[in-house]
C-alpha cells in the first residue's frame, strides 16, 4: 500500500513536531526550510505538561530535556520584591525548561531516524488547495497533505486568505542567556514587574541561565543594543547581579499577535506561529502549536479521513479552535495588564493579582492549555519510541 504524503513548510519547532508525528504514523514526510542550514533562535523555552506529553509521545522527551531544569515554581514579584502570583508545578503537572537548541536538535534527530526528508535552501512561495506547493525555483509538489508552518510573518497563510488581523501590540521583547553562578536559584522562575516593564529570570541549564525582557515599545532607551543596563538596574535594583551578566548578540523583537479567519483551505493545513503567535506570557505558543499538530496527525491517519481531506482539516480545526484561542486570549490579555496599565493604576494592579491568583477559576483558565492531553497521547514507553 502506497504511504500517505505531506510535505511541512517551515523547519521550526511544530513543523519537525509535526514530521515526526506523520512520519510516526506511517506517513512519508518531506520537511522544506527555506534557510540553508536548520538553525534554532532563542534561549530557553518553557515546556510544560502538554508539550512534555508531545515530546514524549514523538520520542524526543530524553534528549530534548536531558540538560533541562526542573522547574518548581513561577512567580510574579513587584518593585519591592513581594510575591503577586505564585503557580507551583508538580510531578503530575510538569514544567520544565530547557535550551532552545537542545529541543531543536532532539526532534532533528528523531526526524532523521525516521527517514523525513529534510530540505533546506528550498522556498515555498504558494500553496493551493489541491495539495501542490510551488517552489522559489519554478518547481512544484503535490501531496496528499500540506502544512504551512512557516511563522508569524508568513506569506503562504495569505495565499489561502487566511488572516483575521495581526496586532504588534505595545511591547518589544529581548532573549538572552546568562552565565550561571553558585547563588543562583535553580528551580523558581521570577518575573519581576515594575510598572510596563518587565525582567523574567529563568533556571534554564548547567552554566547558562535564561533572561527575558520586555518593555514599552516606544521607549527607545530599553530597546538600545547594547543593552542599556543603567536602565534595567533604575527598574529593578534588586536583581542587579543578574542585569551585570547581560550579554546580548540578537535584537528586540515585537511580541505579535496573529489571528486567522481559517487555518485550512482544500488539503493545505496552517499550523504554529502561522495560525496563532501569541507573545510569550504564559509560555504556552510552542505547546500550544505541539497539540494543534498532535491532533492534526490523530485526525488525519484515521482510515476515513482520505477520502475527503477537505473536510477532515475543517472539523480538525473546529475540535482545536477552543482551546487555542482561549490560550491566545490569555497570553494577550496578561500583555495587555502588563504592558497597558497606567502608572497610577499599578498599585492596583498587583493587589488584583495577588487576590484573583488565588482562585480556582485563575487557575484552571491560566493553566488550561498547559494542562492539556495531546490527541495520540501515548502514557506507556513513549520516552524511548
Amino acid at each position: 500500500m502506497q504511504k500517505k504524503t505531506v510535505e511541512i513548510i517551515g523547519a521550526g519547532l511544530s513543523g519537525l513536531v509535526a514530521a515526526n508525528r506523520f512520519a510516526q504514523l506511517g506517513w512519508k514526510v518531506r520537511i522544506h526550510e527555506r534557510n540553508k542550514d536548520l538553525r534554532m533562535f532563542g534561549a530557553g523555552i518553557w515546556i510544560w505538561e502538554s508539550g512534555l506529553k508531545t515530546l514524549e509521545t514523538v520520542g524526543a522527551y530524553d534528549q530534548a530535556v536531558a540538560n533541562a531544569r526542573v522547574i518548581r515554581e513561577w512567580q510574579i514579584r513587584d518593585p519591592k520584591d513581594r510575591v503577586l502570583m505564585s503557580r507551583r508545578a508538580t510531578p503530575d503537572d510538569r514544567l520544565m525548561l530547557p535550551p532552545r537548541a537542545d529541543l531543536y536538535q532532539a526532534l532533528i534527530d528523531r526526524a532523521m531516524a525516521r527517514k523525513v526528508e529534510i530540505i533546506t535552501s528550498s522556498e515555498a512561495v504558494d500553496v493551493s488547495g489541491d495539495g501542490t506547493t510551488v517552489f522559489a525555483d519554478g518547481s512544484s509538489r503535490k501531496a496528499d497533505l500540506v502544512i504551512v508552518a512557516n511563522g508569524a510573518h508568513s506569506r503562504l497563510r495569505e495565499q489561502i486568505l487566511g488572516t483575521k488581523w495581526i496586532d504588534y501590540g505595545s511591547e518589544i521583547g529581548i532573549r538572552m542567556l546568562i552565565d550561571e553562578r553558585p547563588e543562583d536559584n535553580k528551580d523558581t522562575l521570577i518575573e519581576y514587574w515594575n510598572g510596563n516593564w518587565r525582567l523574567l529570570y529563568n533556571p534554564c541549564t548547567d552554566g547558562r541561565n535564561y533572561i527575558f525582557l520586555s518593555a514599552p515599545v516606544n521607549d527607545a532607551r530599553a530597546r538600545r543594543i547594547p543593552i542599556d543596563s543603567d536602565l534595567w538596574v533604575e527598574k529593578f535594583p534588586g536583581v542587579r547581579n543578574l542585569i551585570s551578566r547581560f550579554q546580548v548578540d540578537g535584537r528586540w523583537d515585537r511580541l505579535v499577535n496573529v489571528k486567522c479567519r481559517k487555518w485550512t483551505e482544500g488539503k493545505v493545513a496552517i499550523v504554529g506561529d502561522a495560525a496563532h503567535a501569541m507573545p510569550p506570557n504564559l509560555g504556552q505558543a510552542a505547546n500550544t502549536a505541539f497539540i494543534n499538530v498532535m491532533a492534526l496527525a490523530e485526525i488525519m491517519s484515521k482510515p476515513e479521513a482520505m477520502q475527503d481531506v477537505a473536510a477532515t482539516l475543517i472539523k480538525w480545526e473546529s475540535q482545536q479552535r477552543s482551546i487555542t484561542d482561549h490560550v491566545q486570549w490569555w497570553s494577550y490579555l496578561y500583555g495587555y495588564v502588563l504592558g497597558r496599565c497606567p502608572p497610577m493604576l499599578t498599585g492596583l494592579r498587583s493587589g488584583v493579582l495577588r487576590a484573583v491568583s488565588r482562585t480556582g477559576w485563575f487557575d484552571r483558565n491560566l493553566n488550561k492549555g498547559a494542562r492539556y492531553v495531546p490527541d495520540g497521547y501515548v502514557a506507556t514507553d513513549a520516552r524511548n519510541s
